[in-house]
């Protein structure tokens, strides 16, 4: 079992930058598959990013060179940095985990995800 617990949210002028962290329970953090997923009013939840066992990052297209997703291990914490940020990156922000037995696999499904986080909220003003 894992819990997953967001934070760094907030409200931000377009062209700025926020760095979200999800800090995961347990003792065998090195074994997930992480995701980050986010949800705008009236829209489904949507891959942002994933980050692999072996650290192999896949990034949806209108976030790509923007957005960077990492690990830190020793902390059980992932983050998404994300900079230039645009009103349309508006949305409730959630991590996502799943135990790998590989450390190529990942997912931009989030039902394949097992474990959720409750969500940060991002506002990007014009």
């Amino acid at each position: 079992q894992v819990q997953l617990v967001e934070s760094g949210g907030g409200l931000v002028q377009a062209g700025g930058s926020l760095r979200l962290a999800c800090a995961a329970s347990g003792r065998t953090f090195s074994s997930y598959a992480m995701g980050w997923f986010r949800q705008a009013p009236g829209k489904e939840r949507a891959f942002v990013a994933a980050l692999s066992r072996g650290d192999n990052t896949y990034y949806v297209d209108s976030v790509k060179g923007r957005f960077t997703i990492s690990r830190d291990n020793a902390k059980s914490t992932i983050f998404l940095q994300m900079n230039s940020l645009k009103p349309e990156d508006t949305a409730a922000y959630y991590c996502a985990a799943k135990r790998s037995a590989f450390s190529s696999t990942w997912s931009s499904a989030a039902a394949w995800y097992d474990y959720w986080g409750q969500g940060t909220q991002v506002t990007v003003s014009a």
